[in-house]
């Protein structure tokens, strides 16, 4: 049994860490903003003593020493999920990359000064830090690995919400890995990068409307309001939460993956596929759909111009990704 962080502990990648970790036979610590989000975790963890599941408080994750409690809990490993995302900002340094950029600094620091005996540690990237979001657009042929590196600016993330995630993203791993060469501390680091992740949530919504980024789509379309054509694909690739979560869990479990950035992706998809799935599994939904002649969801014209190459996660990893139907069942069970 290992006792691990988990940052950012309400999330929807976080609770999927936490349910593995501690089906794994783990222990976790994870951080969460107040007292009342601790509740929270524990109404799902109904029955997991503090001995298995305790909490730290931390208010703000960019703010100063934010993690300098973290000494007192006997740390063995650390997975640093907590990092904004969502498009609904007014200033991109302040709402999105300070969080990413401090936050991951922060907890590295902390776990290096306080924690000696942490000797693995995992970070969420994503493959927004991989992706040249210019050159996607220019339909340029291009396979993807874990060698490319995001060009965004800072002067990129301000033009626009949706550069500042992928610039956030991108400048929170560049930081963790320039931590780690400058400062040499005791541990490894392992960076996880997917593309869109869907899937099941774990904790309950109050409303359709307070779902995570990730699972917007669905939540609209489960509310009708996409009756008249599907949004065109962004982003073709995606991965099933619950598989990022194993990856994180496995990379703080395996010493193959230490010192690796790791892409992980089931593969592509379009939003044709996800009406074709909602039209035949949901039937109850069927009225909040598009008709088949206008349902929209074109495929990225980016699927011809751009591929990918996951090996890296599949030699390290193994993970037996989780079917795309599948994923976007369950998804919808767990919204309705």
């Amino acid at each position: 049994m290992t006792r691990v962080l988990v940052t950012g502990g309400t999330g929807f990648v976080a609770g999927h860490v936490i349910d593995d970790l501690l089906k794994r036979g783990h222990s976790v610590v994870t951080t969460v903003r107040s007292e009342k989000k601790a509740q929270s975790i524990r109404n799902e963890f109904q029955g997991v003593g503090q001995e298995k599941l305790d909490f730290a408080i931390v208010p703000d994750i960019a703010a100063k020493d934010a993690f300098q409690g973290l000494g007192a809990y006997g740390l063995e490993a650390a997975i640093h999920i907590a990092s904004p995302f969502h498009y609904n900002i007014t200033d991109a340094k302040r709402d999105l990359i300070d969080p990413a950029v401090l936050g991951t600094t922060s907890v590295l620091n902390a776990l290096h000064k306080t924690c000696p005996t942490v000797r693995r540690v995992a970070l969420t990237s994503s493959f927004a830090a991989i992706l040249d979001p210019k050159l996607s657009l220019t339909g340029a042929k291009k396979t993807y690995t874990e060698a490319d590196w995001s060009p965004l600016t800072m002067e990129d993330a301000y033009s626009n919400p949706g550069l500042a995630y992928a610039a956030s993203k991108a400048f929170a791993e560049k930081a963790a890995w320039d931590f780690m060469s400058d400062r040499k501390p005791g541990f490894s680091l392992t960076t996880i990068c997917p593309p869109m992740v869907y899937g099941p949530v774990k904790y309950p919504v109050k409303s359709l409307d307070s779902v995570n980024t990730s699972n917007q789509l669905l939540a609209d379309i489960i509310n009708g309001k996409h009756k008249s054509g599907l949004p065109p694909t962004q982003l073709p690739l995606w991965v099933d939460v619950r598989d990022v979560a194993l990856a994180h869990v496995k990379a703080v479990e395996m010493e193959d993956a230490a010192g690796k950035r790791i892409f992980v992706t089931a593969g592509y998809y379009s939003n044709q596929d996800l009406y074709g799935i909602l039209y035949e599994n949901f039937r109850d939904l069927r009225d909040r759909l598009p008709d088949e002649a206008n349902k929209g969801g074109d495929p990225n014209p980016a699927l011809d111009s751009f591929g990918y190459d996951a090996t890296r996660a599949n030699t390290i990893l193994g993970i037996d990704w989780i079917p795309y139907k599948k994923t976007i069942i369950d998804s919808v069970k767990s919204l309705l």
